[in-house]
């Protein structure tokens, strides 16, 4: 696999965790707090997997806003990017998973291959800005109301990324 990194923003833990969790499948990912991320960083990769959980009006995690910047002035030309993200579908339908669609625009207005969408109809929730053409943008995990099927979303959601990283 080529260097692949994960980065993820995360304020309870949770995004962290799953970051982790995928990395456990992903033999040599490094793990990156977003808060930590470099242009640099960003250059020495392939392949980046980029995760936030989503506050207040489908907004990313708050140390993503300097994140998003790095990524804004990288040139993601020939990197593959997939995204994951955490929410809480039943009480914010309107706004699930809604930090992943901000990540996915950055990432694709600087050259991305993005990969690892979801099907929509897997999901309670399809009318969030995280889907776009019935399919969330990444994977979407509500560990608060759905978590009894993280661990399958996660393992599915890897084997069909794998073989573009």
């Amino acid at each position: 696999m080529k260097k692949t990194i994960i980065v993820y923003g995360s304020s309870t833990g949770t995004c962290e965790d799953l970051a982790g969790r995928i990395a456990a499948k992903l033999e040599g990912a490094e793990v990156i707090n977003v808060a930590n991320l470099d242009s640099d960083t960003v250059d020495a990769a392939e392949n980046l997997i980029l995760g936030t959980s989503t506050w207040g009006a489908g907004d990313m995690q708050d140390d993503w806003y300097d994140g998003i910047n790095v990524i804004q002035t990288s040139d993601l030309s020939g990197k593959t990017v997939a995204i994951f993200g955490c929410g809480d579908a039943e009480s914010y339908p309107d706004t699930f998973c809604g930090g992943m669609k901000e990540i996915y625009d950055a990432a694709e207005a600087v050259g991305a291959t993005i990969v690892g969408k979801v099907a929509a109809s897997n999901y309670s929730v399809d009318d969030t800005p995280a889907v776009v053409d019935g399919e969330y943008v990444g994977l979407a995990i509500d560990e608060v109301n759905d978590y009894a099927k993280t661990d399958e979303r996660i393992d599915a959601w890897v084997e069909q990324i794998k073989g573009s990283l």
